[in-house]
């Protein structure tokens, strides 16, 4: 910024400074970042489905064939429960991995 600019013209320059993109390297960056959380939060689905297949099948299965509404409740509480603990365990290990590697 040069002495004596104009408020005007400290904005201008302010925001031309926030548009500029991301680099190649900080795309690359994100989209590693992205791909390996996929990974692991596809490992912690796939252990969730197979740890409810072998506890819970015949439980649940018994349920559907009596109670179809206590059956249909508990899968959609089953599904946002899977959905928000997997998040945070997703989102604490990556926080953990990224504060080690930076």
């Amino acid at each position: 910024m040069q002495t004596g600019a104009t408020n005007g013209d400290i904005i201008g320059e302010v925001t031309k400074m926030a548009r500029v993109s991301p680099t190649k390297k900080e795309k690359e960056k994100t989209f590693r970042a992205f791909l390996i959380e996929l990974a692991v939060y596809a490992v912690f689905v796939t252990g969730y489905f197979f740890l409810v297949l072998h506890f819970l099948s015949g439980w649940l299965q018994n349920l559907n064939l009596h109670h179809v509404k206590l059956y249909a409740l508990l899968s959609i509480v089953l599904i946002i429960g899977q959905a928000v603990v997997l998040e945070s365990v997703t989102t604490w290990l990556m926080r953990l991995l990224r504060g080690r590697s930076e």
